[in-house]
């Protein structure tokens, strides 16, 4: 997920012509969207598998509950975010005669929309990575609750 910030912006940036640099990017998005959205499906549902498998841990486990129900959310965001993407990028696809100053950032003469669609993609750029490093670290947290000698150590400590 982190391929596309890193490499496609930067990538249709080096491009000299504003209108061939904002061609490219958008080119770049709208293949890789659909790929982003399908990996977090595919996450979803192998996230699905998970909860019917450890549905026993977790109905004794408070702490496997918390992390489960902040991965649900973090993967519903993630899939929101990767939509929004797509959908600014598609209207900066439409807008790219306008030119850019950069891939995200709007010249001074941007319309309103190219605008507004440019600064989302920006920090919608930021949000996907983030969210889907957060989803590491819960799976890291999760992959620890899960070892016996954890849950060894637990029992000891309500006693």
């Amino acid at each position: 997920m982190l391929r596309n910030p890193m490499a496609q912006t930067g990538g249709a940036a080096l491009a000299s012509d504003p209108e061939e640099r904002l061609r490219l990017s958008s080119a770049g998005w709208a293949r890789w969207a659909p790929v982003q959205v399908a990996a977090i499906v595919v996450h979803g549902i192998g996230g699905v598998g998970l909860f019917v498998g450890n549905k026993t841990r977790l109905a004794g486990q408070p702490e496997a509950r918390r992390n489960t129900a902040l991965k649900l959310v973090a993967t519903g965001l993630a899939l929101a975010a990767s939509v929004q993407s797509g959908l600014l990028g598609a209207k900066i696809a439409s807008h790219a005669d306008e030119g850019g100053k950069g891939v995200t950032e709007p010249s001074a003469a941007a319309s309103s929309t190219l605008a507004f669609a440019q600064n989302q993609e920006r920090i919608l750029q930021r949000v996907t990575p983030a969210l889907t490093g957060l989803l590491i670290v819960l799976g890291a947290q999760q992959g620890e609750q899960q070892r016996p000698a954890a849950g060894l150590l637990r029992s000891f400590g309500r006693r």
